[in-house]
């Protein structure tokens, strides 16, 4: 008993680590700051998506067999790849890697060196990247396990300093509706796609430990989650309340690293300005590492080693670099209507192969899906601004002001899926 909580405490902290991205720590403060006194709401929507829904991913490629393939081919073989290539390249060099190079440069660089260049900063840290990715280094994983504590102990300090000595009070919210608010913002911690990727990596450390039984794993997987969980909970919670009693100091429009930065300086100073830069520039950059070197082995896996290993990390350090200096806030609002398209879809293959369990409804996965697939391709065009007089629809759906116009076509989805007949059960091995 005492082996098992220990390995359920030790796997938490793993699961902490996974979704403790450093470049995640700029989205709480910003949203307390603008939710103001409904702080809370906010952050329990943030909650749901940026931390519940990761941890349900992670559950869900657990029972696929921990390999996103297996978790797509619940609808089709071609869904399948779909699912598995616009996932690494979102949190490839898409999006993430991109936006976690362009916060190190804002939150380690800046700071101390106003007139830094980001193009010659950029060149620097993503040739550091592939060297280290092209000619892996266990110095990187060291520094790794050596960071999040230093992180940890960083951020206790200016959260334990914020609650006892506050900046302020939080003033009225901007946000008609805090927590639809909230849970959309979440999106941005991309956690949730991150977690039906790696989902092997927890499954292949229970079996390594002795945990064959599938139901064992399922329950140690729960536990870690549940420490996991606290832990973020805790980290962003405060951050969003940091971010709240800011309100009568911050500019509404300030942007999300200054915003982080600023706290920083209030509660500890030049410390914790100057801190919070080194660690979370090393943070960031360890990150970075190991996404190029996913994509990199993705994409080699997929295609049966033609695209070569290298080839394809020079191509996605290169894209990246170009990217990142564009700076945090232009790929956030670069990200923000692919994130929308992306996340229903995530979210909706998640809940329903926990739902159905090992032995899933063909019908009900496929209908669900395409259902989900049409509202957020409707979604994505719209905010492109592309075929508007068609896409106008999206916002006659039910809970569309809400940010859930895709909940209502999925259970529709599944419904008709229900009532189908069932030809086949579906091969998940």
């Amino acid at each position: 008993m005492k082996k098992k909580k220990n390995d359920a405490f030790i796997l938490g902290a793993a699961l902490f680590s996974m979704f403790f991205g450093a470049g995640n720590l700029i989205f709480p403060p910003f949203l307390g700051l603008l939710a103001g006194q409904k702080w809370n709401w906010s952050m329990f929507g943030f909650f749901i998506t940026g931390i519940g829904l990761p941890l349900l991913g992670i559950i869900a490629s657990a029972k696929a067999g921990g390999d996103v393939d297996k978790l797509g081919r619940r609808v089709s073989p071609l869904f399948s790849k779909f699912l598995g290539i616009t996932v690494v390249l979102a949190i490839g060099p898409l999006l993430a890697i991109p936006r976690t190079g362009a916060t190190a440069f804002e939150i380690g660089v800046l700071p101390i060196m106003p007139n830094g260049n980001p193009t010659i900063f950029s060149i620097l840290y993503f040739g550091i990247t592939l060297l280290l990715v092209i000619k892996p280094n266990e110095v990187i994983d060291k520094i790794g396990k050596i960071l999040t504590p230093a992180l940890l102990i960083l951020l206790g300090l200016i959260i334990i300093k914020g609650l006892f000595d506050p900046m302020g009070v939080p003033v009225a919210e901007n946000f008609a509706r805090p927590f639809s608010e909230g849970f959309i913002s979440g999106y941005q911690t991309m956690d949730a796609l991150a977690s039906i990727l790696f989902g092997g990596i927890i499954t292949t450390s229970l079996i390594q430990n002795g945990y064959d039984d599938e139901k064992e794993q399922m329950n140690m997987t729960r536990k870690a989650g549940l420490v996991a969980v606290i832990g973020l909970t805790i980290v962003y919670g405060g951050l969003g309340y940091l971010g709240a009693t800011g309100g009568s100091l911050f500019s509404k429009d300030i942007e999300k690293v200054d915003l982080i930065v600023n706290i920083a300086n209030n509660s500890l100073e030049s410390f914790g300005k100057i801190g919070l830069g080194i660690v979370v520039s090393l943070a960031c950059l360890t990150t970075t590492i190991g996404l190029t070197a996913t994509v990199g082995q993705y994409f080699n896996k997929i295609s049966n080693g033609k695209l070569k290993y290298e080839a394809i990390v020079i191509a996605t350090t290169i894209f990246s670099a170009i990217m990142s200096i564009r700076g945090v806030e232009s790929i956030i609002v670069f990200s923000e209507p692919i994130l929308v398209f992306m996340y229903p879809v995530v979210i909706v293959m998640i809940l329903l192969t926990i739902i159905l369990g090992d032995k899933p409804n063909k019908n009900i996965y496929r209908h669900a899906i395409y259902a989900t697939l049409i509202v957020s391709t409707l979604e994505l065009l719209y905010r492109f601004k592309i075929w508007t007089y068609f896409t106008h629809v999206v916002e006659y759906l039910p809970l569309a002001s809400w940010g859930l116009s895709w909940l209502v076509p999925a259970i529709l989805g599944a419904i008709l899926g229900i009532l189908m007949p069932n030809k086949s059960d579906i091969q998940i091995n």
